[in-house]
């Protein structure tokens, strides 16, 4: 199949898949990490005043096709994946308890490697031009790799330790994200309670403009998609999962934001066409969901 056939498919592909303002599940609390600020009073957005901060209702974000059950209970999912090094620092607060910290929350994040690829999806074109997966030499587990959970401390906070992600066509770069309460960790990972907020987190361009010029990311050729142009990101900032990002490409990134969930709510996770937690029907290659 030619390469134009192929992404019309995936255009085809992903064309339902955006989930936008849809679902309000979780909060972003304006602080001084860049989330964004709410109006001073409560609205038809969702929008909380409290004593502790400004609150802002947050849209959840679709689940995509790419996601498996059973990741591990782990600060460095990286597994040994080369790459500018990123530390995910998230704070869970409960918007219905004045933004107080969620301890115990179980903070799940999944995302591409350097070259688009997606453990446990090896075969799927990130499009554009890109070594085959088989190539990387690494040693990281194909099933498991750049994915995990951290618990949340007495102060709400997670953090992990990974990788900047790579891009794949149609999407801007991005990093999965779950918000679980009510389970518990066993057998190294993390089971029952439910899912309070699904969404994605973003990066500002300039970043990624950085990273990809840089090996082993410049071996995938092609255009990454800019925040602008994405089909999921709804363009609201720290709201829609924009984090705050410090650092450079010698030392590493930092990105941070504060979230808040309502510990009550339930977020069903939305999916991308062929299913939640399945790829895209079609041969391996021809497309690449969100």
């Amino acid at each position: 199949m030619g390469e134009k056939s192929i992404d019309r498919r995936r255009v085809l592909i992903l064309g339902g898949a955006a989930v936008g303002a849809a679902g309000a599940a979780m909060v972003g609390c304006g602080s001084s990490g860049g989330s964004a600020a709410a109006p001073s009073s409560a609205s038809s957005s969702g929008a909380v005043s409290t004593g502790t901060g400004q609150c802002v209702l947050m849209s959840n974000a679709t689940q995509g096709p790419y996601y498996l059950d059973g990741a591990l209970v782990r600060k460095n999912i990286a597994e040994g994946k080369k790459g500018v090094p990123l530390t995910v620092r998230l704070t869970v607060q409960d918007t219905t308890e004045s933004c107080a910290p969620v301890p115990g929350a179980a903070v799940e994040i999944w995302h591409c490697d350097a070259w688009g690829y997606y453990s446990g999806w090896t075969t799927a074109n990130p499009g554009g031009k890109a070594p085959a997966e088989s190539e990387d030499k690494s040693g990281a587990d194909d099933k498991t790799y750049l994915r995990g959970y951290q618990i949340a401390d007495e102060d709400g906070v997670v953090e992990f330790t990974t990788i900047f992600p790579g891009w794949y066509t149609p999407r801007v770069t991005h990093i999965h994200l779950k918000v679980h309460t009510g389970g518990q960790t066993a057998d190294g990972s993390y089971e029952g309670g439910k899912v309070n907020y699904t969404g994605q987190l973003f990066f500002d361009d300039k970043y990624g403009e950085a990273v990809y010029a840089l090996s082993p990311y410049a071996q995938h050729t092609g255009t990454p998609t800019k925040l602008a142009d994405d089909m999921v990101y709804p363009g609201g900032g720290a709201r829609d999962g924009l984090m705050t990002v410090t650092g450079d490409t010698t030392q590493g990134y930092t990105g941070t934001l504060t979230l808040g969930i309502d510990p009550d709510a339930e977020s069903g996770g939305g999916g991308a066409p062929g299913g939640v937690g399945q790829p895209p029907s079609g041969a391996p290659g021809e497309g690449h969901a969100p």
